[in-house]
């Protein structure tokens, strides 16, 4: 009895291996899938890499077709009394021959600063067809000689000269020391106000000495040493004897320790003047 019964658990382990047979296909199929799986995946990839890489390439192609339209319109802003806006739109655009995205931006910033009226300049674009430019303008204080201005910080500028500046104060001396003249023209006129007078010329020579003109057209030979002790005596002197002569008087030369020097005006010069 022991032994037959033993059959039944021996066919039953030796039954074991078919029910394995039965799972070993869908084990083999699931390999062959991680297979394809494993060649298919960097394909995809691939393929979508590549597609990312034209739609962008053709977005890239379109904006890049956008921004370098060429220049239409040239806008200049800022506060500008004496410079020719129009004429140095129409000057930059006539040079414009290239489109926008392709403008020289440093180049052209400096083309514009070379103009005499223009103190500072930024230059940039504007998509899709406008180009920039912010002027900063000079603005004159005196006359510098007989052909250049001067600006409040004493720098010289060369623009056509017209009527309307003749009106401006007349400096001159060596190119260095234009901040020098122009401290010097500030504090001369302080001083003269107390007199009711003011100086409308300031001359420094080469070799330091100065030489003023006042506004009621009378010459200060002043020279180059006790600038300030000689015009205290000047002042004092014209309150007291010249002031009530004035009209009379061309020149007055200060360089003497005691006492000036009185250059009067010819009877024909005043009779021409009146």
């Amino acid at each position: 009895m022991k032994l037959f019964s033993a059959l039944p658990e021996t066919q039953e382990v030796e039954g074991a291996p078919k029910g394995a047979s039965r799972e070993y296909p869908e084990q083999v199929r699931e390999s062959e899938v991680s297979e394809q799986e494993k060649w298919w995946k960097p394909f995809w990839t691939l393929s979508a890499l590549l597609m990312f890489v034209g739609v962008t390439w053709g977005l890239s192609a379109q904006l890049l077709q956008w921004m370098d339209r060429p220049v239409e319109r040239v806008v200049i802003s800022g506060s500008t009394q004496h410079l020719d806006r129009k004429a140095l739109g129409e000057s930059i655009a006539k040079e414009l021959k290239r489109p926008l995205l392709k403008v020289n931006i440093a180049q052209l910033q400096a083309q514009v600063k070379e103009q005499p009226w223009v103190r500072g300049a930024s230059v940039g674009r504007d998509w899709p067809d406008t180009l920039k430019i912010d002027i900063e303008e000079e603005v004159p204080v005196a006359r510098w000689g007989e052909r250049g201005l001067l600006n409040h910080q004493g720098d010289i500028f060369w623009p056509e000269l017209k009527e309307q500046y003749r009106s401006l104060p007349r400096l001159s001396g060596p190119s260095p020391d234009t901040e020098r003249v122009m401290s010097q023209f500030h504090d001369l006129n302080q001083m003269f106000r107390s007199a009711g007078l003011n100086v409308v010329g300031l001359d420094l020579e080469a070799r330091g000495a100065w030489t003023l003109e006042l506004n009621n057209d009378i010459k200060v030979v002043v020279g180059r040493e006790n600038i300030n002790e000689r015009l205290e005596r000047f002042l004092e002197l014209y309150r007291l004897r010249l002031a009530e002569k004035s009209a009379e008087i061309e020149q007055i030369d200060i360089r003497y320790t005691h006492g000036v020097a009185v250059k009067w005006r010819d009877k024909t010069d005043e009779e021409n003047a009146g």
